[in-house]
């Protein structure tokens, strides 16, 4: 059954996707009772998901508590996630190198299907990055400097797409969430080619992101850095200079790395 008249979606995979999403924002474990009543669905098909999660290993079922949680099988594609996004050695050294220069956490976000993904970080304890910025992080576009970069390189009618589609929720105060400020000032990201966020994502730190592109020009990541507001404002030219040209030493990077597995694939 699908979930609609040319949709092309399986009824039945998607309630399996939010029955797993909603386990996994879980607390602890959860019971079929409450999944069904949370969901909005019978008990008997929510057994009947629950039961073929478990088979394919995705959830256990833990007959003590009468509850279900995940399952291995989760962690085996959160590996796998993470081996495909991964960011290019040539790339992972750039961000060493602008985490050295900015002194500051460098992160490489890569674009993926309209959706900006941390492929690699370099921290170290003196300038750590912000905890929940771990690879694999894509969420709040708005609210982050990569994200913005992705936004503003958007066309107009793909942007408001994406953006009715996750909303620009308050992650703090100082969050921008009104769609015509977010236009303006994605319409100063394209112009300047830098995209800077003061206290949108964390209360007290704030990040700074350049573009990165491939050899046609096109955006496919970001080099961005994160620190304390009181430093990005005092240390605001030296840190802009360090995350530009970490810029541009990824997008050569990124065409190297591009033209040597091309070779690769063609041997």
């Amino acid at each position: 059954m699908t979930g609609g008249k040319g949709t092309g979606v399986l009824q039945s995979v998607e309630r399996a996707m939010r029955v797993l999403d909603h386990i996994a924002s879980a607390p602890g474990p959860v019971q079929a009772k409450q999944i069904a009543r949370d969901l909005g669905l019978t008990l008997p098909t929510t057994y009947h998901l629950l039961t073929t999660l478990v088979t394919g290993g995705y959830l256990v079922h833990l007959a003590d508590e009468r509850a279900y949680a995940l399952g291995h099988r989760v962690d085996d594609l959160a590996r796998g996630l993470h081996r495909q996004i991964a960011a290019p050695p040539e790339v992972q050294r750039v961000a060493s190198v602008v985490h050295q220069e900015a002194q500051a956490a460098s992160y490489y976000a890569t674009l993926r299907d309209a959706e900006m993904v941390v492929a690699h970080v370099a921290e170290c304890p003196a300038h750590p990055r912000i905890r929940i910025l771990a690879v694999g992080f894509h969420q709040v576009p708005h609210a982050t400097a990569f994200g913005k970069l992705m936004l503003a390189t958007l066309p107009v009618d793909d942007r408001e797409t994406l953006l009715e589609h996750t909303g620009t929720p308050a992650v703090t105060a100082g969050t921008v969430t009104d769609r015509g400020l977010l236009t303006r000032q994605l319409r100063q990201v394209r112009g300047t080619g830098l995209a800077i966020e003061v206290d949108e994502f964390q209360d007290g730190l704030s990040c700074m992101a350049a573009p990165v592109t491939d050899a046609a020009g096109r955006f496919v990541g970001s080099v961005a850095v994160s620190m304390p507001t009181t430093r990005l404002r005092s240390d605001r030219w030296s840190v802009e200079r360090a995350v530009r040209l970490g810029a541009v030493r990824a997008t050569r990077a990124v065409a190297l790395s591009t033209a040597a597995r091309t070779g690769r694939l063609s041997q």
